[in-house]
């Protein structure tokens, strides 16, 4: 669990009975782990840890000294043993000899491979030299909010000394690389009782000859900052004290769900994006106060926060004494323009002829003065993570601002860190994004066999998925089911009556702000009866009608709303059934209501497709396993219409079909994966009967 809560010390967490017998390379795992359990020691992604350790080389049988350092893209707080580099130090040190300076500095990480232990695949990152020369066992680089603060104010080597003396160095800006190795390899050799090093406008540096000592130096170090500025900002107002008032969190969460489509919307032309809110205490100080126009501008400082954040966020001009949300709807384009014309201004001052082309101009970070922030990315997960370093942003800016002047990294070294050929190869490698990647669905129904294997056909295809049903207890196991497979970033679920529209209304809301919209709407939800048409009362009629044909109506009036408001299309499926073409007998009510949706899916077909929004129908047949509707009456009820008992009703209804095939879950979340993707990009106001064949269902 991480522990995020600030102004207060780290704790030791080290258990010397679990560290004992450990080897060098598990004990880096398991320093790794410990510091990054605490975002105030790094963030997601950031920082990186190593060790020098003594192994058997698998050629000669000799004894040779190798760095463990985290590879290229791994996270401290979740990296297995699997997720470290293994390099010869040896080889590390006959590099010097090939290197040709520092304008020559990203040519040395084609060499790194050449020096790889025992074929280990793991790719090693840039910032291997940085812990390869330093002349000691253990290193430790990590991005605390408290030292970045240092590390980010105009005088931060005079704070440096003031709060650490001569045990913690400082070091001036320099890009990460082969030549900040050598530097970092100098200080130590000229200071030899020095302990870590302050990186200006980037983080900490640590070592020791023992990897408990590392350790506990590193939040030491940490928390003698900490201690600093908790003594140094006692009782001073931050960020030149509140502008504006925060609204209460409900409140707060409306505007964030008439904002987040919309700029989705904006900003989603070529990639779909999803959305994540933050209104935390620290993103309500920072939102609402005097300096934060002033400080957002200034941008982030930590090389790690603007490449997740961009180099500043897009403040969003909205006036939470007098929230008039249309109003700032009405402005938003023009903000949105201003910030992609501003981020187009930058590429273009900083570029260099070889320069990657840019990247996409929309801003990440949105500021909401009264409200929090929201930030968008290609995935929820990225959107998150986004937000989280921004939050190491303000605090940073907290700390710096209380104490001395907060700076940004200079333009032109952040445009060279975000635009590194490097980067750029690293986003080469990637691989290409699944094909819903972006994209945000809402299955009704969700807890039942069919919505289930929806919601699941869609996450396996990169999309975030709502569950959405009225049984609050399948629903939470359905949940939790997906969210063992696919992750807590892609799965959410929301208790919804589809009758009431205050409750199909409220989890649009909910998905707005947790997602940032919607894409794709299942229509699912549903309830099963069977009577002669004389026993059919009229409560039984109108509960069909309720459930089936009103509501599926609510849902959809409610997606067409999020929809236009985004104005990049959909997808709607109606998970309708054989029975709204083909009638049977002893169920009059299910039927009409069902033929009922269908004909709602060809009204709604001609209405969104001037918004580019599709809706289909997927019309399925005797799906008996894993659905909720045949598991009471309805199943005893079928049964006796056709003299048959339960074991050998699903038997009768494969036999009947033409195919002889029983219809699963499975098949019709194909069928519901079809309409949602872009190979059906080109049909509207279509049936697709799943139903292992029905003559007559025929729709033609």
């Amino acid at each position: 669990m991480l522990k995020t809560v600030s102004g207060t010390g780290l704790d030791n967490l080290w258990d010397d009975a679990k560290a004992s017998g450990m080897t060098e390379s598990d004990k880096l795992l398991y320093r790794s782990n410990l510091l990054g359990s605490d975002k105030r020691v790094t963030n997601y992604g950031g920082g990186n840890t190593s060790a020098k350790v003594m192994e058997t080389d698998p050629l000669t049988g000799a004894e040779v000294e190798v760095l463990w350092v985290k590879g290229s893209g791994g996270d401290i707080g979740t990296i297995d043993k699997s997720g470290f580099a293994t390099l010869y130090m040896e080889k590390l040190e006959a590099l010097k000899g090939l290197y040709r300076g520092p304008e020559h500095e990203d040519e040395m990480v084609g060499y790194l491979p050449h020096c790889t232990y025992d074929l280990n695949p793991r790719a090693a990152s840039i910032d291997t030299p940085l812990h390869a020369y330093v002349p000691k066992k253990h290193v430790d680089h990590v991005h605390p909010d408290a030292i970045i603060a240092i590390a980010a104010s105009t005088n931060s080597k005079e704070l440096t000394q003031k709060i650490f003396g001569d045990e913690i160095g400082w070091l001036p800006w320099k890009k990460p690389g082969y030549e900040l190795g050598l530097w970092l390899e100098d200080f130590c050799r000229k200071n030899p009782e020095a302990k870590g090093v302050v990186l200006e406008s980037h983080g900490l540096f640590t070592w020791a000859d023992d990897a408990k000592e590392c350790y506990e130096l590193t939040l030491d170090t940490i928390n003698r900052a900490i201690a600093w500025f908790e003594e140094q900002t006692e009782g001073v107002a931050p960020f030149g004290g509140a502008a504006h008032p925060t609204l209460p969190e409900a409140e707060r969460r409306r505007v964030a769900a008439a904002l987040m489509p919309a700029i989705r919307g904006m900003i989603s032309e070529d990639s779909h994006k999803v959305g994540h809110f933050d209104d935390q205490d620290a993103v309500l100080d920072f939102v609402g106060a005097t300096d934060m126009p002033r400080l957002a501008a200034l941008g982030t400082s930590c090389p790690d926060h603007f490449l997740r954040t961009k180099i500043r966020p897009l403040v969003v001009d909205f006036d939470p004494a007098n929230p008039d949300i249309d109003g700032t709807l009405d402005r938003l384009r023009g903000m949105i323009e201003d910030y992609r014309a501003d981020y187009a201004a930058y590429y273009e001052r900083c570029k260099h002829d070889d320069s990657p082309a840019m990247r996409d101009p929309n801003a990440v970070v949105y500021l909401v003065p009264g409200v929090g922030m929201i930030t968008f990315a290609k995935d929820k997960a990225t959107a998150r993570i986004s937000g989280e370093f921004y939050v190491n942003a303000i605090n940073v800016m907290r700390g710096s601002d209380a104490v001395s002047e907060y700076q940004g990294l200079p333009e032109q070294e952040a445009f060279d860190i975000e635009y590194w050929l490097l980067e750029e190869a690293k986003l080469q490698r990637m691989p290409k994004p699944k094909s819903l990647a972006g994209r945000i669905a809402i299955v009704t129904g969700g807890a039942g066999g069919i919505g289930m294997a929806t919601a699941e056909r869609y996450l396996s295809e990169g999309a975030c998925a709502v569950l959405a049903d009225i049984d609050a207890e399948a629903l939470g196991k359905a949940k939790e089911a997906l969210v063992q497979r696919y992750g807590r970033d892609m799965v959410r679920s929301v208790e919804m009556n589809v009758t009431s529209e205050e409750a199909v209304a409220a989890a649009y809301a909910d998905m707005a702000v947790e997602f940032g919209g919607v894409d794709i709407v299942v229509s699912n939800a549903g309830i099963a009866s069977s009577a002669k048409v004389e026993d059919t009362t009229l409560e039984l009629w109108n509960k069909n009608m309720s459930i089936l044909s009103t509501g599926y109506f609510l849902v959809a009036r409610e997606a067409f709303r999020v929809l236009k408001a985004q104005g990049i299309g959909g997808s709607m499926v109606f998970v309708a059934s054989k029975n709204g073409l083909a009638a049977s007998p002893g169920a009059s009510a299910y039927c009409t209501a069902k033929a009922s949706e269908i004909h709602l899916a060809r009204c709604l077909a001609l209405e969104g497709a001037p918004e580019g929004i599709r809706v289909n129908v997927v019309n399925p047949d005797a799906v008996l396993r894993g659905s909720k509707i045949w598991t009471g009456e309805w199943l005893d009820q079928r049964a006796a219409t056709y003299g048959t008992d339960k074991e050998g009703l699903e038997e009768m209804y494969r036999d009947r079909s033409l195919l002889k095939r029983s219809v699963l879950p499975e098949d019709i979340a194909e069928a519901c994966y079809f309409f949602a993707a872009d190979t059906s990009a080109k049909s509207t106001g279509n049936i697709l009967n799943v139903d292992a064949g029905n003559v007559q269902a025929f729709t033609r």
